[in-house]
């Protein structure tokens, strides 16, 4: 049995305790005991075997140039990764683009270390096969900016600009389905299955929760799953056309959610069903 399996029978087992401990319970509701058994296992997230390989990824010497990514500005100084992923999406002067986590990764793995875009974005999610570097990546820097409130600034008009097409993006109809984000996110109350949809355009709270939870270990997949990923599922399930990584538009729609979670401590990498 490899790590993935032993892990998805650990949280197989955690659910049948948590939900047979509360079944007596009629006012309990399926919502109530899924958020039961999250806290029960949340001090043993398996994100954390991710986060480690971050962590062992950003110090290590890697690509042509044989350099590690302690020199990457993610916005907060040369190597600074506490606090750096509560302001981001940011407008960086370097590349003169408003980017978000992962596509300032991008932007360090290949200027510092040598990578190619095409080797990085080739494959850039998780599989059960094989593990993600900028997806570690990820997950290492976002659990430095845990305690630490959401604080994405729009007073640069790139900013500004980049949340307002974000806007439009979530808003947007389209596809065989007629379907945009806010189809499924912009109505209190409704759920799929047993997950609850958080309304994330009238809702404050709905969208801090939503939005600090991610990245975050998926006990269906027994894998860390980063954001750029969730937002690609999302295109996925409105039968949109799959988005390139790290695009303009992953990026944009990403600065509307996180600057619509401003003032929520993030609580991340989450765990999800």
């Amino acid at each position: 049995m490899n790590t993935n399996q032993i892990h998805k029978a650990m949280m197989v087992l955690a659910l049948s305790t948590s939900f047979a401990a509360v079944a007596a319970d009629s006012a309990v509701t399926d919502s109530d005991r899924i958020e039961q058994y999250r806290e029960m296992i949340s001090d043993g997230n398996p994100a954390e075997f991710d986060e480690m390989r971050g962590e062992e990824l950003w110090k290590k010497a890697a690509g042509p140039n044989k350099v590690s990514l302690e020199q990457c500005d993610l916005g907060k100084g040369a190597g600074v990764v506490k606090g750096a992923y509560s302001e981001l999406p940011k407008y960086f002067k370097d590349t003169k683009k408003v980017q978000d986590l992962e596509s300032r990764l991008l932007t360090c793995m290949t200027t510092l270390q040598g990578f190619t875009e095409d080797e990085i974005t080739a494959k850039p999610f998780a599989s059960s096969k094989k593990p993600s570097d900028i997806s570690s990546l990820a997950t290492y820097v976002v659990g430095q900016s845990k305690g630490i409130k959401m604080a994405v600034s729009t007073k640069h008009p790139k900013v500004k600009e980049s949340y307002e097409i974000g806007k439009r993006i979530f808003n947007y109809r389209a596809g065989p389905y007629d379907f945009a984000c806010s189809t499924c996110h912009a109505t209190s109350g409704v759920r799929i299955r047993m997950q609850d949809l958080p309304n994330m355009r009238s809702s404050k709270k709905d969208a801090q929760i939503a939005y600090t939870g991610w990245p975050a270990y998926r006990v269906s997949q027994g894998l860390t799953r980063s954001f750029q990923w969730r937002l690609n599922d999302c295109f996925r399930q409105q039968r949109f056309p799959e988005p390139k990584f790290a695009s303009e538009a992953t990026i944009a729609l990403t600065t509307f959610l996180a600057v619509n979670a401003n003032g929520a401590e993030y609580v991340g990498p989450g765990l999800k069903r």
